[in-house]
């Protein structure tokens, strides 16, 4: 008989079928009822076992997260909280977890030993909860852009640009580090290296994105993306997946309306596929509020937030707006913010989270940033100060997508790249798409695991990755 899956058990098994299930048991109680989970969907399946007619061997083997095979028929089930369970006609356990080793009993465990258990950890409710919603995002991303007609484009992952020239990149080399080819000035001689010159692991693809963009019309990639920051915060990671669309023909305006139009969709999406697996993250969401104080809790539940979020316009204000607001707040005048407000700095997370939280209680798209802040490749705005940059703040996190119309004048392009020390020769193809057919173009970049985050309420960056890499931190 074919196995069938417990979420369609759950939705669809009908009174006095006979079906086979296969999973892992979540728990075993009273020699009788078996809790089995086989990853589908967040609820269990109860299986109900005559141990008066089964070796007592077997029962003994019936421990959390053994895996087994069970045959049975579908009853009406006599226990709260469930239309149904199974009759064990046949059990066959097909991996045996032994309780004095298997780290992962059924009881409550932090976050942060769950991540030193990061091959175990997808067993857990919470974990296999966010990667669920995850999987859901991430179709749901492809989804948007197949709807709107986009071309999804796979750039490199080792590129010889550094595109957000920060120059915090994963150097690629199969030179070996003991016995490096030097050249006459002593230093290491990269053209005796695999690529015949200095390559990393990839920041962003924006930069080959435009090049579809520039001939596809609307583009999007949707990859893994690096950065060797040293950052070992709740929000930051040295691996992790970013989306970014590049359209030709789009202004400012057009780039906010799409990324707020995205951020909604996913929003919507995954409420819509992960109804049951979001009620058990707004639940624990919940208690993880209650343990805070009373003035650091948020106002609304998980998927009230949620919500709120989908069916509200974004505000949209200048970064010369901003940080007025910001002068102008109670934190600034009794000096409890902790970086300075002043126009020309960059705006810290506190800052960004003060707009969003406290000031207007949603999302909010910031503008025309100050272009010594901003990287290269951002249109210039015509009062010489700002570029036509924007950053969408969330609730609780802060900046989770940043993006701009991109520069298309050659001329302005080259003197950017010039006061900023880009190197010019490195990105002549770059440089040349603003030679052949140039034409206005804007584009953006989402962290994935922060919308991740957003969606599930979690507090760490590394909960919603399956194995997060961070500094001093490659393990699994």
């Amino acid at each position: 008989m074919r196995r069938t899956k417990i979420k369609d058990l759950l939705a669809h098994g009908e009174i006095g079928a006979k079906v086979t299930v296969k999973g892992w048991v979540r728990t075993f109680r009273s020699n009788r009822f078996i809790a089995l989970n086989d990853g589908s969907t967040i609820n269990n399946l109860q299986a109900v076992v005559d141990f008066e007619n089964t070796s007592e061997d077997l029962l003994k083997r019936l421990t959390t997260s053994a895996a087994v095979s069970i045959e049975g028929t579908i009853l009406e089930s006599q226990g709260k909280g469930q239309r149904i369970e199974i009759e064990v006609e046949n059990l066959e356990i097909l991996g045996d977890a032994d309780p004095d080793e298997y780290p992962l009993q059924p009881k409550k465990h932090s976050l942060e030993f769950l991540r030193e258990k990061a091959h175990l950890r997808p067993r857990t409710q919470v974990m296999s909860a966010v990667y669920r919603v995850r999987n859901a995002l991430a179709y749901g991303i492809h989804k948007f852009f197949n709807e709107k007609g986009f071309v999804y484009m796979h750039t490199p992952i080792i590129t010889g640009s550094d595109a957000e020239g920060a120059g915090e990149t994963f150097r690629v080399s199969t030179i070996d580090p003991k016995n490096p080819p030097l050249g006459e000035d002593g230093e290491v001689d990269y053209k005796e290296d695999f690529f015949g010159k200095p390559v990393n692991l990839s920041v962003s693809g924006q930069l080959e994105a435009e090049v579809g963009a520039m001939a596809l019309g609307d583009v999007y990639t949707f990859g893994p993306t690096f950065r060797a920051e040293n950052s070992n915060t709740s929000r930051h990671l040295a691996e992790f997946w970013m989306i970014e669309p590049e359209m030709a023909f789009y202004d400012l305006v057009d780039n906010m309306d799409l990324a707020e139009e995205m951020i909604k969709y996913l929003i919507d999406y995954a409420m819509e596929q992960c109804p049951e697996d979001l009620e058990f993250l707004n639940q624990r969401y919940a208690q993880e509020e209650k343990t805070k104080p009373q003035n650091q809790r948020a106002e609304l539940g998980l998927l009230e937030r949620l919500k709120f979020v989908s069916d509200n316009n974004f505000e949209r204000l200048t970064y010369t707006e901003a940080i007025e607001v910001l002068r102008r707040s109670k934190p600034f005048k009794k000096g409890k913010f902790k970086y300075p407000v002043e126009w020309g700095v960059d705006l810290s997370s506190e800052h960004e989270r003060y707009l969003v939280e406290k000031e207007y209680k949603k999302p909010v798209i910031l503008t025309d940033y100050p272009k010594e802040i901003k990287s290269f490749y951002m249109k210039q705005n015509e009062d010489g100060k700002t570029v036509a940059a924007m950053d969408v703040l969330f609730p609780g996190i802060g900046e989770i997508i940043g993006g701009s119309q991109r520069e298309e004048n050659l001329e302005k392009l080259v003197k950017r790249m010039e006061e900023m020390d880009v190197p010019q020769e490195e990105l002549w193809w770059y440089l040349e798409l603003r030679k052949f057919g140039t034409a206005p173009h804007s584009g953006f970049g989402l962290g994935f695991e922060r919308i991740v985050l957003f969606v599930t309420g979690m507090g760490n960056i590394r909960d919603v990755i399956p194995f997060p890499r961070a500094p001093k931190s490659a393990d699994f």
